[in-house]
């Protein structure tokens, strides 16, 4: 898959201040920020600094302190809503059909409910 950044997707915006976000936690290298349109009770998006497109992009190109601080801003977002009682789900989507909708790395983290099967039969 090849890896084009568009520096103008809506993360990229909000990352230069440029569209305002109800901020969870900033960390040197990531941004976790409540979703405007949220699926569950708890629904925040947590996303790298840099400018990776998906998952793999970010494994393959950030550096270690990118990787180590976006890891542990998705644990310490998980910690901080209290979510390690009752659980919680983590999606990130990549590509067409995987439905990503921004091409900016990005997981959401779901919970507060009870959330259903990963995927409904086809």
């Amino acid at each position: 898959m090849a890896h084009s950044y568009d520096d103008q997707n809506i993360f990229a915006k909000i990352l230069r201040g440029e569209i305002p976000n109800q901020t969870v936690l900033e960390t040197e290298h990531s941004l976790a920020f409540r979703d405007i349109q949220p699926q569950a009770p708890t629904h925040i998006l947590v996303i790298p600094k840099g400018p990776y497109v998906c998952f793999d992009h970010f494994a393959q190109t950030a550096s270690d302190a990118e990787i180590v601080d976006y890891i542990r801003a998705v644990g310490e977002v998980c910690r901080m809503e209290g979510l390690e009682v009752d659980g919680w789900r983590l999606i990130a989507n990549a590509g067409r059909d995987g439905v990503q909708e921004v091409p900016h790395l990005h997981v959401h983290v779901l919970a507060g409910r009870t959330l259903g099967r990963m995927l409904q039969p086809a």
